[in-house]
């Protein structure tokens, strides 16, 4: 039997906007509502559901106060006031999340397929029935991690920069880990977040999918310069586009936006196949660097088919990384672009497997040379940018006082994971940074570097 958890008072007229002065203006409006309500009922489903399978709890008020703050307009004018309900089953565990935005239409729906894969949005005006079968009722799995490590000396004063501001006015830092020797030396969280708190990893899922491509590598399923499958016919010219111009965002396909945004895909509904891999080709593969979600959402379709054998949740298990989850869209496809959650003691793990090149306990887990070939700006790069780019990795190779080996995965709203070869460090900062404000990822770089030889 279904459980109302939680119902929001509708505040708000659900009706669509009537002050828009011409027809074009009326549907960006609708759409608008459309895409805030899948925005908040995906938040709100994946972040309470993976939460409390960890054995921790978040709150829809801290939703608001964080992931539902500070967002990108329009939406963030529009999200916070949307009526909704948290449904759960007899056992507790979340259902679905659904958020009212139309008098006319369905509501968004995030459902709660399971522990593995998270939760999935209906498209815009789609029935919850048309996932053909209910969420999977399961029982949360418990887990408990050791207690917090405590930073000390030089190290603590770094951390205490990373919350109070000093590395970026306004930024909202939620958590900080650094690995060294192997092992996590100092940790912070701010209150209400704890290691087992998951955060969506925005664009760090990219580098999450650059190991997911490498682990099929080193099994044999997947050859970096084999093509990536797009096009319709051997005479298309988009055969040519490999699956290391993929990684390295230099397909060469076009772009309508800066980063190709992918509202539909996160917010709208839609999926991965109908709306990320047709993009027509503008330039010579390989001859441009254009940073794109699209291209590492055809990096990830690419060997999608090994994915059935040896799904992301799989590997996690094999590196310990027991609080990420890696989720899908409505389809059953990766949106391994953005949508990921994980916490930062997992992608201090995530940077340790490749501070050891792909070996994890004796197993390879990657190609020999896989960090190299990650780590290495062999394809075209950005312009005007402080940073590099490998292959689903931002590289720091020419940034001040910091050494040149060093490369990082970089994710919206200040996910960070800096790894330091030379140095043997892994770096974690995670956050909610509100548009208009930004974390200096360099500076906490060279500070707490700088502390690590006191």
């Amino acid at each position: 039997m279904r459980k109302l958890a939680l119902a929001a008072a509708a505040t708000v007229a659900l009706s669509s906007p009537s002050i828009a002065q011409s027809p074009q203006e009326r549907l960006d409006a609708l759409y608008d509502r459309a895409l805030a309500a899948g925005y908040k009922a995906l938040f709100l489903c994946s972040a309470i559901s993976h939460a409390e399978a960890n054995g921790t709890t978040r709150s829809p008020e801290s939703l608001h106060r964080w992931e539902l703050t500070g967002i990108q307009a329009p939406l963030d004018d529009i999200v916070r006031e949307l009526p909704y309900e948290i449904l759960r089953h007899a056992n507790g565990t979340i259902e679905r999340v659904q958020v009212s935005w139309d008098d006319e239409q369905e509501p968004r729906y995030a459902v709660h397929l399971d522990n593995d894969k998270g939760c999935a949005i209906n498209p815009i005006g789609g029935a919850f029935e048309m996932y053909g079968r209910p969420a999977n009722p399961v029982a949360s799995r418990r887990r408990t991690d050791p207690p917090v490590v405590e930073a000390s000396g030089a190290l603590a004063s770094s951390f205490d920069k990373a919350f109070d501001g000093s590395f970026g006015e306004g930024s909202r830092t939620t958590a900080v880990l650094v690995r060294s020797g192997g092992e996590v030396i100092g940790e912070r969280y701010v209150e209400g977040f704890d290691p087992m708190t998951p955060q969506r990893t925005w664009s760090v899922a990219k580098s999450l999918a650059a190991t997911l491509v490498g682990a099929a590598v080193q099994r044999g399923d997947a050859d970096v310069n084999a093509s990536a499958g797009l096009g319709y016919s051997r005479g298309d010219p988009r055969r040519a586009i490999t699956l290391d111009h993929a990684l390295r965002m230099s397909t060469g396909r076009y772009s309508d936006t800066p980063g190709n945004r992918t509202d539909p895909i996160y917010w709208g509904g839609a999926g991965v196949r109908e709306r990320a891999l047709q993009w027509p080709l503008i330039a010579k593969p390989g001859t441009v660097y254009r940073y794109a979600n699209n291209d590492t959402l055809v990096a990830v379709q690419a060997v999608s088919a090994s994915l059935q054998d040896h799904p992301p949740a799989q590997l996690f298990a094999k590196l310990g990384m027991n609080h990420t989850v890696a989720e899908i869209d409505w389809r059953g496809q990766y949106v391994l672009s953005s949508q990921a959650w994980t916490t930062a003691r997992d992608l201090g793990r995530l940077g340790q497997l490749y501070l050891q090149d792909g070996m994890w306990e004796g197993e390879r887990i990657l190609p020999e040379g896989w960090t190299d070939y990650v780590s290495s700006p062999s394809g075209p790069q950005p312009e005007g940018s402080a940073f590099g780019y490998g292959a689903g990795w931002w590289l720091m190779n020419a940034t001040d006082g910091v050494p040149s080996d060093t490369f990082a995965a970089f994710g919206n709203r200040g996910q960070y994971v800096v790894v330091v070869p030379s140095r043997d460090v892994v770096i974690v900062r995670r956050g909610e940074d509100m548009v208009g404000t930004r974390f200096d990822i360099a500076g906490f770089t060279r500070d707490v570097l700088a502390a690590l030889e006191d």
